[in-house]
């Protein structure tokens, strides 16, 4: 019997899950069917996306259903009609499985309807009750890191059985780096997720390095993006998971400094990014007068040690994994197997 498409949810806040999507689903051999309220990218044929309505609009009530879950509110039409759309597309299209990312609520949906779910590992804390809950009804688990990374706290042993490590997946996976030339140049590359750091604080750092040049980043056109990280001696960058993915595929030395997030998440990431000795440790937007010798840090490492966190070989480490889930089903599946 042949067994249906795979369902991906993407959610919608945040650039990095549809970019993770976009780059695995080609790769595979099973049809893949995005859920999300993400727009549909150009070139994304449309009988492959499914339009979810949003649910993030105030209303409803008790949102975390007593601790056990991150957002299902009671009374919330948005909520409502957004999980009956996930549900009625696994009813008409019986996927063979269904990938979650990110979504508590949707992992344990789709295994309650009885299609085996895979789920990314988030750096950071996630020991508390909803992420336990997932972890546990998720058939395969996926890190987006190199194995030996100590970025998640609190894995057990029955999540490590089942995890693959993926490494980092970049856009940028199939470009080829240019070599750092001594330029005293710095490319910061911030993203659009919220932060702590004001323009006050960046001229500060500027001001206090009157030896570098600096250029902000201020777009997602990723030719211009790669141009920037390219022409770099040093990028400094927050520590969300996709800009850590690009500077790694530019192979150049950065100083990454984590923002406030839930779980910690960009703590943790930072924190495992300098165990490895890829970045200087930083734990928040440092003081004017410690830029320089930030900045002479990081230009002294390797950028060749990027590979410890991204080999390139992300996606297809992916595609393979869920063409065999969703040709086997469980059996034979779980483990490491095709880790980094």
């Amino acid at each position: 019997m042949s067994r249906g498409p795979v369902g991906w949810y993407v959610h919608h806040v945040g650039s990095g899950h549809l970019t993770t999507a976009r780059l695995v689903a080609p790769l595979m051999r099973t049809p893949v069917v995005v859920l999300s309220s993400a727009p549909r990218p150009a070139g994304w044929p449309e009988d492959r996306w499914v339009a979810l309505p949003l649910d993030d609009a105030p209303g409803g009530h008790a949102h975390e259903a007593g601790g056990a879950l991150h957002w299902a509110p009671l009374d919330h039409g948005g909520y409502r009609d957004r999980m009956a759309a996930v549900a009625a597309w696994v009813a008409s299209a019986h996927p063979s499985l269904l990938v979650s990312d990110v979504s508590v609520e949707v992992t344990l949906m789709a295994r309650l309807l009885g299609v085996p779910v895979a789920t990314m590992v988030m750096a950071g804390d996630r020991s508390d009750r909803p992420h336990r809950l997932a972890y546990d009804a998720a058939t395969l688990l996926f890190a987006p890191f190199p194995e030996g990374a100590e970025v998640a706290a609190g894995l057990r042993p029955a999540w490590r059985r089942k995890t693959v490590s993926l490494g980092a997946l970049s856009r940028f996976d199939d470009r080829r780096p240019t070599p750092v030339t001594p330029s005293r140049r710095v490319t910061m590359l911030w993203g659009h997720g919220g932060s702590a750091v004001t323009d006050a604080d960046v001229r500060a750092a500027m001001d206090a390095t009157p030896g570098w040049s600096w250029t902000v980043c201020d777009t997602t056109d990723p030719d211009e993006v790669w141009s920037l990280l390219q022409a770099a001696e040093v990028v400094v960058a927050h520590a969300g998971q996709s800009v850590v993915a690009e500077v790694a595929a530019a192979r150049r030395p950065a100083v990454i400094v984590p923002q406030p997030r839930p779980h910690d998440e960009q703590s943790s990431l930072a924190s495992g990014l300098a165990d490895l000795g890829l970045t200087p440790r930083v734990g928040q937007w440092p003081a004017p007068e410690q830029w320089p010798g930030l900045l002479t840090a990081a230009r002294r490492s390797d950028p060749a040690g990027w590979v410890r966190w991204s080999d390139g070989r992300g996606a297809p480490r992916m595609a393979g994994c869920l063409d065999r889930l969703a040709a086997e089903g469980t059996e034979g599946t779980q483990g490491t197997e095709g880790a980094a």
